[in-house]
């Protein structure tokens, strides 16, 4: 198929900025002169999506319709080989990451059978980097969103480097198609695909010494990822500051180093503030960015809080916009050329959980393989704030998690000491959780939510060393007992709970993560004996 369109008559080749001028003749503009297009599907299809291929990729699991896709795939196969011979195709060649070692070359195929698709192409070619050269290795997109209703399937070939996706409209599954194949090849290639925003730090120590420190940001879609790792956590002192990197997936090597993957930063637009997010907004508000989803009026005004077409509103700004807090690379440098690496796991409770905790190395592995955090319309809207886990925080892992996990901890604990890993709950304290008589569970509004100026003062304190720390009474973490600029004293658990709801709560946690981890066979013991003990 992939060799059929390289060279078919019916496919156009576009390679420049006439690509934005086609998609403008059907999309709508804002009053900042960006533009604004409307998908029929407002999310990622994850309950449809196949891997297929050898053991190493194939999953282990499948749903109802994931056996029916696998079971019809022949059959699927052959229709789409013959359909792409017929339907108008538009190609974009673009390369993903901007480094000599690994920036694969991505193409992506869409039917412009319904002409207003063709945004679909430049929404990737706004996203990734111009070609540079031969690249490998080589990724390909088939996509073919008028697919016939009630059959929509994403069909992921990793071991070829090939995704089909079939009747959705959703750039998503673009965007992740190509970082979902990327993880994997660099995961053949020895580095470790992280769903992570990343950063450089610049801060002056309590005694007066300089530090620069980079930063990973993992995160669950919709968690505050992308609002901290666009943020200065109020490093405005004389030589502080920050650099911002990459908003979502990163290649880590071994020395620490990070390749970054985009040039677009793909983020949902629910509860943007000019006020708390001002890096982000200036950026939304250029010409550049594109919007999806988000309701806008016929004078061009955009009401990110109006979810009436979905809650899933998204954007898509450029890096350069993000002057002057951009970095001139997209690549996070080695270890040994910093002060040191922070790693920060982000977590979305609103119960028990404590606002911050210092992790060991293996509460990080823990933490990692753990990924806690609650479903967000992103994913599935049907159960969006619900408890939810994900290796990494990320759901687009091919092949074995406990690899990932395990490679994670090595890499901890080869540069323990130089590598400082936290965990921050960006939700709060104090939610309360009624069981219903047919045992469901009613969840009522959060008591107390953390806001992001008080979770910036907890990073600005964890980088500059002025926080104070101490054992918590109820979990096996070191938990802040002085943030300056913040009155930890609003979030003490024992003022939403008492102590058995508090010590119940705590323990039903502790048994999840136990079952959860004890699942990944080839996990490193010491690894599910700090989920046992956090």
């Amino acid at each position: 198929m992939i060799e059929y369109l390289r060279g078919a008559q019916n496919v156009i080749h576009s390679r420049d900025w006439t690509l934005r001028r086609s998609a403008e003749r059907f999309a709508s503009f804002t009053k900042y002169g960006n533009i604004t297009v409307h998908s029929t599907v407002k999310n990622r299809s994850a309950k449809v999506t196949v891997y297929v291929g050898s053991d190493a990729v194939s999953q282990k699991k499948l749903n109802p319709q994931q056996t029916e896709i696998m079971d019809n795939l022949p059959r699927t196969l052959a229709a789409v080989e013959e359909y792409v011979k017929r339907a108008p195709m538009v190609c974009v060649n673009r390369t993903m990451g901007n480094n000599d070692e690994f920036s694969p070359d991505c193409n992506i195929f869409v039917s412009i059978q319904r002409p207003e698709m063709v945004r679909l192409a430049y929404m990737t070619w706004a996203t990734l980097f111009p070609v540079r050269g031969d690249h490998e290795p080589k990724q390909y997109i088939v996509y073919i969103p008028e697919w016939q209703e009630g059959e929509r399937q994403i069909l992921v070939f990793p071991e070829i480097s090939t995704t089909v996706v079939l009747g959705t409209d959703y750039y998503g599954e673009s965007k992740k198609g190509f970082l979902r194949m990327a993880m994997w090849n660099a995961k053949q290639r020895g580095m470790l695909g992280l769903h992570v925003g990343s950063k450089i730090l610049k801060v002056r120590r309590p005694d007066g010494r300089p530090g620069r420190y980079g930063m990973l940001i993992f995160g669950m879609s919709g968690t505050g990822k992308t609002t901290h790792t666009c943020h200065t956590h109020g490093l405005n002192d004389k030589d502080e500051g920050i650099e911002i990197l990459q908003d979502d997936v990163v290649f880590l090597r071994k020395d620490g180093s990070a390749y970054g993957s985009e040039r677009g930063f793909y983020l949902k637009t629910e509860g943007l503030d000019p006020i708390t997010q001002p890096i982000i907004y200036k950026a939304v508000t250029s010409r550049n960015a594109i919007f999806e989803n988000v309701m806008t009026d016929y004078e061009g005004n955009l009401y990110f809080e109006d979810d009436t077409l979905t809650s899933n509103g998204r954007g898509i700004m450029m890096r350069e916009d993000l002057s002057p807090y951009i970095s001139n690379s997209i690549n996070l440098p080695p270890i040994n050329e910093m002060d040191g690496l922070i790693v920060v796991f982000i977590t979305r409770r609103h119960t028990v959980v404590p606002l911050a905790a210092k992790l060991t190395p293996e509460q990080a592995a823990a933490t990692f393989m753990l990924g806690e955090s609650i479903e967000t319309s992103a994913g599935d809207p049907k159960r969006a704030g619900e408890s939810i886990r994900e290796v990494g925080t990320n759901p687009f892992i091919i092949g074995d998690k406990a690899y990932e996990g395990n490679w994670f901890y090595d890499f901890v604990k080869r540069h323990e000491g130089k590598v400082w890993c936290y965990q921050l709950n960006t939700g709060g304290v104090g939610e309360i959780i009624e069981n219903q008589p047919n045992g469901a569970k009613v969840f009522k509004r959060k008591v107390q939510r953390i806001e992001i100026p008080e979770m910036a003062a907890i990073i600005r304190g964890i980088v500059r060393g002025t926080t104070k720390w101490g054992k918590d009474k109820y979990w096996n973490l070191e938990v802040p007992v002085f943030v300056d600029g913040m009155d930890m004293s609003k979030y003490h658990v024992e003022k939403f709970y008492d102590v058995d709801s508090i010590i119940n709560q705590v323990s039903d946690l502790r048994c999840e993560r136990v079952d959860y981890t004890e699942k990944f066979a080839a996990l490193d013991k010491t690894i599910i004996k700090a989920a046992e003990t956090m």
